[in-house]
């Protein structure tokens, strides 16, 4: 299987449609959370809501140099979560996350193979299979922690 392959159905696993790592994906997850739930704070534990936009924003980020842009992302604005005060604002959060993740997977997957071994925007930044490789990781430690959060929520709502 080719890298651009194998890559965009890892992303794909982590994201939409997987089971055999985490024997879930973040789209179950999310879509399975209430407005109420996605907010709930549990003690100084990130929101649920609030790793989704974290994870989208790395995605988008990422689109937009796989679209030929600049990379604009600072880690630093990465939780500047937008406040969601309702039902429809977590639903757009979630629809916004699950269109980034198809397009940055398809993306990927008409990458040539020469490509990932490319610089990613500067050499500090390592290539582009590192940088991948980096989301995929990143999403599934985040894709733990929704899980374990939402366990917690379960237990204090009970």
């Amino acid at each position: 299987m080719t890298r651009n392959l194998a890559f965009a159905n890892r992303l794909r696993e982590v994201f939409l449609n997987g089971t055999w790592i985490a024997n879930t994906n973040s789209k179950e997850q999310l879509l399975s959370f209430s407005y109420e739930e996605a907010i709930f704070k549990i003690s100084d534990l990130n929101m649920i809501a609030l790793l989704t936009f974290h994870i989208d924003y790395y995605l988008k980020g990422l689109i937009q140099v796989m679209d030929g842009g600049e990379l604009e992302i600072r880690d630093k604005y990465s939780f500047d979560l937008p406040e969601i005060n309702s039902a429809a604002d977590w639903n757009s959060l979630v629809q916004n996350f699950l269109e980034h993740a198809v397009i940055f997977a398809d993306q990927v997957e008409q990458m040539n193979e020469d490509h990932f071994d490319q610089p990613f925007v500067d050499v500090k930044y390592g290539n582009y299979a590192r940088n991948i490789e980096a989301i995929i990781e990143h999403s599934y430690y985040h894709l733990g922690q929704i899980s374990l959060i939402r366990k917690m929520i379960k237990q204090a709502q009970a």
